[in-house]
């Protein structure tokens, strides 16, 4: 490129900021403008009296390509889960572990009621199976059924499907059914295989906190309070930008925004819109409560109450102040419960599981309502999205929704449109 062209991006979640950091690196003076005070897009952390809280259950796979290849991971100071989870019912609660990492928890795994030894026997030729696989290749290639046909197709029971898969998979797909496209199974099982599941001390935020550094180091602008009401090419190979500040014109556009405003802006109806929604709730307890998870997610074996329960300060002690213990409880879909009927099922839920304790001090402090926290990803689903080329003239689309539902889909999705971009203007 003989001079720097002027380049926007639209929206300041993952894929924005990544678009922006590539875009910057490669010579191009972009501009980030983002509608919301702080970038992030859904990945946020507020604080609060001392607590911290994500935007809804929400974790970082490090496995992830582009997690490892974008991401200082040391900077951001993770704090991981234990491997497996803790299986809660009115029966009791047992604990599924990864033998290998954690050689102590052998005796609780072979004895969980809800592995079979030929569950556990085919978790583990699944495990490393797909550890050995390109990760592209599993979204890409082979047939594409659901992940419950995937499951019952290779004999797991009824109830190791039941009882522990729907409920983990309901926690990383949010649909308990396992509906989902059995390729999304599979690269998330192989990332799982390969790396840890963690969340950085500062919590979520801490993310697109990094990679807004990024983009200003390499000398990229971010606008925050800055909506953008419209994008359109012109005759002139060029794009007309209005903002609520204003209009202007640049040489190229990055659509970074929610799939509803993204299918807005672009007029691109193959950007997803069918939402799959979630609500987290945050609780406050005495610091002497443990649920005894041993930094495990805490899985509901039954469809009735949370899908999952998360022990955040037992993972990130920083996530709530030092006299108390910060959980939250994650309800699939849409909930027309009031906050106070939520807490109060959360409340039941967990004295089910815990007989011989009361829950009575459990306080709810945050509820996280999310309308559109993932798109929904039947099989086939990737045959029908959208490319980052696909809007008319100098407009590109970057978000999850150009690849999967994912926090891998997103950061790549940045990537391959700030490519694009540069490839075309430099022509």
């Amino acid at each position: 490129m003989a001079s720097s062209p002027r380049v926007l991006v639209v929206g300041g979640g993952l894929a924005g900021l990544v678009a922006a950091r590539h875009l910057a690196a490669g010579g191009v003076d972009v501009t980030l403008l983002e509608r919301r005070e702080i970038v992030g897009g859904r990945v946020r952390t507020a604080e609060r009296d001392g607590y911290r809280f994500d935007r809804g259950f929400q974790v970082l796979f490090t496995a992830y390509p582009a997690v490892r290849s974008e991401l200082d991971l040391e900077a951001l100071d993770l704090r991981r889960f234990a491997p497996g989870a803790t299986i809660a019912g009115p029966n009791g609660r047992s604990t599924l572990a990864d033998p290998l990492r954690e050689p102590a928890t052998v005796p609780a795994t072979l004895s969980n009621p809800h592995v079979s030894v030929g569950d556990a026997l085919r978790i583990a030729r699944l495990w490393w199976g797909l550890r050995r696989t390109d990760p592209n290749a599993l979204l890409a290639d082979g047939e594409d059924t659901s992940i419950e046909s995937y499951l019952r197709e290779r004999g797991f029971s009824d109830r190791f499907v039941e009882e522990f898969l729907a409920p983990f998979y309901g926690g990383i797909t949010l649909d308990r059914s396992l509906s989902t496209s059995s390729r999304v199974f599979e690269y998330t099982f192989r990332t799982l295989a390969a790396g840890d599941i963690a969340v950085p001390a500062a919590g979520m935020g801490a993310i697109p906190a990094q990679l807004a550094d990024r983009v200003r180091e390499l000398g990229g602008t971010i606008e925050t309070e800055t909506a953008v009401e419209s994008v359109s090419s012109g005759a002139d190979g060029r794009v007309a930008v209005d903002t609520a500040n204003g209009a202007t014109e640049v040489d190229a556009v990055v659509v970074a925004t929610d799939p509803p405003t993204a299918r807005e802006l672009t007029g691109v109806d193959a950007v997803p819109t069918e939402a799959r929604a979630c609500v987290t709730q945050y609780y406050a307890l005495p610091a002497d409560i443990d649920l005894e998870t041993g930094r495990r997610l805490l899985l509901n074996a039954t469809d009735e109450g949370p899908n999952h329960v998360v022990p955040h300060s037992a993972v990130a002690p920083a996530y709530a102040p030092d006299d108390r213990t910060l959980v939250s409880a994650t309800y699939l879909g849409d909930r027309a419960e009031s906050d106070a009927e939520l807490a109060d099922e959360t409340r039941s839920t967990l004295a089910s599981w815990y007989p011989n304790r009361r829950f009575d001090g459990l306080e709810p402090i945050r509820t996280e309502r999310i309308e559109f926290a993932q798109f929904a990803q039947p099989p086939g689903f990737r045959e029908r999205l959208p490319g980052a080329r696909d809007p008319t003239g100098p407009i590109y689309l970057a978000g999850d929704y150009t690849r999967w539902s994912s926090i891998q889909g997103a950061m790549e999705s940045g990537r391959q449109a700030a490519k694009a971009v540069i490839d075309d203007l430099s022509r």
